[in-house]
């Protein structure tokens, strides 16, 4: 089967619609206080929205308060949700050990469910059990609607990896994160926490959210949708109970709020930049850069680190652009922008220590590690041939992580020899965080040796950018694109 946030998305994109209808039975809304009357209230809601339904999420808590019917009603719910629409069980599980795999054996076993929600207060240990069920899924309490939300969730805590103190529900964002290697974790915000939906999106751009608190309690429907979208109009998905169950007509409720999501989703697509002539039109289309982002692009330019000529390569090739990132140590005011710029994907990785490597990122490691007091080693080019003999400069221990700093990447040669120098001092490295992705395919290269790469900004959108801003002529931009492979 495929893995839960897959099938997901192909529903999404079946149904061309993110809402997640809840299945809750409020006493209040049943003829009787029965299994029997729950069951028939969530099927009749089925009934009316199965066409537009991306998921369902159903709510233990009205079931289990029912006993024994109440169990059998909600096995008999998700049984009834039809094929192919994914059943998210809202349980809010937090527990340990055997207690915590078997509450995931009766999540996913028992009532068949493809995902959950989980409370992640016990740390990793609450949701690994969950993940060792294959193509399930779940989302993780990180930041909620719920007037006491800030009563422990804004506290200020210091991650034990070293770095700033930040927000508690930022660590829980980040402990996700880390634990997010097939794509099975989510998180849960609520609508109302504009400014921190806005945030995670940003720290955790691919990742999806679970998005309740539209309708009664009273979330801004295009403010959150503006601030939590992925680039691709993805990414949220919208639970409503009430606000659906308890229309005069859920159908037509229910397609009424689906309508209003897609104009929003469609008004936040990026929109492809101008193609003046036929000379410009090749598979690059518009730059997705953020506005942060088009900033240190424009100012990497103006300082000379970006140039257009006509250049002679270590290679001996002649290239239409050259990257000169050590200039950056001449303006301090885009070095430390540039070193910025690194904060949000260091967030989501576990290390204890950032790996600059010489000699062009030292400066861009050294910034990172003064504005989020991140250790700091690096590797020798050459290992020392007196005192120490170090071949890793700084502190650390055998067994600790390190994620490797470098300004730009083209292929992964030297950030290979750079790992192997690392490793061979005990040291755990998985990922490597570069300013610029001069896409080579040195991704690919560096995957096939258990490394990740995560750029900063890529190549051709800064090229798009500079284009549209007049800093390059079209036949420059061409010239460029076409040397780099972007375009023939």
């Amino acid at each position: 089967m495929e893995p839960f946030f897959s099938r997901l998305e192909s529903r999404i994109r079946e149904v061309d619609s993110l809402i997640c209808v809840g299945l809750d039975p409020h006493p209040e809304d049943l003829e009787e206080l029965t299994g029997e009357a729950s069951l028939e209230f969530c099927r009749a809601l089925i009934e009316q929205t199965h066409h537009l339904a991306a998921a369902y999420k159903p709510n233990a808590a009205f079931f289990e308060a029912l006993g024994a019917e109440g169990f059998q009603a909600l096995r008999q719910v998700i049984d009834s949700v039809p094929g192919g629409i994914p059943v998210i069980l809202d349980v809010k599980r937090g527990d340990i050990a055997s207690t915590a795999r078997a509450y995931a054996r009766a999540a996913f076993e028992y009532f068949q469910a493809d995902a959950v929600t989980l409370n992640p207060y016990l740390g990793r240990d609450a949701l690994v059990p969950f993940l060792e069920h294959p193509s399930r899924g779940a989302f993780v309490l990180c930041k909620t609607s719920n007037p006491g939300a800030d009563d422990l969730q804004n506290l200020q805590v210091t991650p034990l990896q070293g770095g700033q103190p930040r927000e508690l529900y930022l660590q829980v964002s980040h402990l996700v994160s880390s634990f997010n290697t097939d794509n099975s974790l989510g998180l849960v915000v609520g609508a109302t926490q504009l400014d921190s939906l806005a945030r995670l999106r940003e720290w955790a751009p691919e990742m999806w959210f679970l998005v309740p608190g539209i309708g009664a309690q009273g979330g801004d429907l295009e403010a959150a949708l503006t601030a939590g979208l992925r680039k691709d109009g993805l990414g949220m998905l919208l639970p409503v109970s009430r606000g659906i169950a308890r229309a005069e007509d859920p159908r037509a409720a229910a397609e009424q709020l689906r309508d209003r999501v897609n104009r929003v989703r469609k008004a936040n697509l990026p929109r492809p930049a101008a193609v003046p002539d036929q000379q410009d039109r090749g598979e690059v289309g518009g730059t997705d850069l953020s506005p942060d982002h088009r900033k240190l692009a424009l100012e990497l330019f103006r300082a000379g680190c970006i140039r257009f000529g006509s250049y002679q390569l270590k290679s001996g090739l002649q290239s239409p652009i050259y990257i000169d990132l050590r200039r950056l140590i001449a303006h301090p005011d885009v070095l430390e922008m540039a070193s910025r710029a690194y904060l949000p994907t260091l967030e989501r990785l576990e290390f204890e220590h950032l790996a600059g490597l010489p000699y062009a990122a030292l400066p861009i490691a050294t910034a990172i590690s003064l504005a989020a007091g991140y250790s700091l080693i690096y590797p020798r080019k050459e290992t020392k041939a007196y005192g120490t003999k170090a071949a890793v400069e700084g502190e650390f221990a055998a067994g600790e992580r390190a994620v490797m700093i470098d300004d730009l990447i083209t292929t992964g040669g030297s950030k290979l020899e750079a790992a192997d120098k690392l490793s061979s001092q005990g040291l755990i490295v998985k990922d490597v965080v570069v300013l610029i992705d001069r896409s080579g395919g040195a991704q690919e290269e560096l995957a096939a040796h258990g490394l990740r790469l995560h750029a900063v900004l890529d190549l051709a959108e800064m090229i798009e950018l500079y284009g549209t801003e007049n800093l390059i002529s079209s036949r420059q931009k061409s010239e460029v694109l076409t040397f780099l492979g972007f375009q023939s």
